[in-house]
């Protein structure tokens, strides 16, 4: 697949077959991710893997309490509050896998390096023709001490960015991007030559 194709056609996608991604398509994609591009070459992430839709199902219902309980009030009245409500809203929409990049501790820019790996895996993930879906309605509940215990991850890493892995049950929707303003645009004047 062209980078530019992969650009322009990856999509967030919420519904998923029951086929399990195998184990080394996903050592290839978290493989690729590291070649995103990381301040001062830090590369400050570092994976976890969950898998299997009844373990998601749990951590999904287990992280829309979590949230309603602790962030929406922030929000006030918001349209999140009905669906994470329902108890048929599977927060990891039913994927069988969910990977998680978590940031190591002390290294300047860990978030945003976090985020640039984790847009390379989601490309090399649409490439291999597997989809994906930021979910970033669980990492306040994956940062929880407890949780981070329960998991195995330690406890001086941050979750920064979960997204679900797995094979889309329908082509992804076409969604329309607005045009990019550019509020300044400054040009080195043209020289004038004798």
């Amino acid at each position: 697949m062209e980078l530019t194709e992969a650009i322009y056609h990856r999509r967030a996608v919420r519904h998923y077959t029951d086929a399990k991604v195998p184990d080394s398509v996903i050592q290839q994609l978290i493989e690729a991710s590291v070649q995103a591009p990381s301040s001062l070459n830090d590369q400050p992430w570092i994976f976890a893997v969950f898998q299997g839709r009844e373990r998601l199902r749990n951590y999904s219902d287990r992280a829309k309490a979590h949230f309603l309980a602790t962030e929406l009030p922030a929000f006030g009245c918001h349209e999140r509050g009905d669906k994470l409500t329902d108890p048929r809203f599977n927060l990891f929409y039913d994927a069988n896998t969910l990977i998680v990049i978590y940031a190591t501790p002390g290294k300047p820019n860990s978030s945003e390096d976090c985020s640039l790996a984790a847009q390379t895996l989601m490309l090399a993930a649409h490439g291999a023709s597997l989809a994906s879906c930021p979910i970033g309605l669980a990492r306040s509940w994956l940062n929880l001490p407890d949780v981070k215990k329960e998991l195995e991850i330690p406890s001086e890493l941050t979750a920064v960015f979960p997204l679900t892995l797995g094979y889309p049950a329908e082509p992804s929707k076409s969604v329309s991007r607005n045009v990019p303003e550019i509020v300044t645009w400054q040009r080195v004047a043209e020289e004038v030559l004798p």
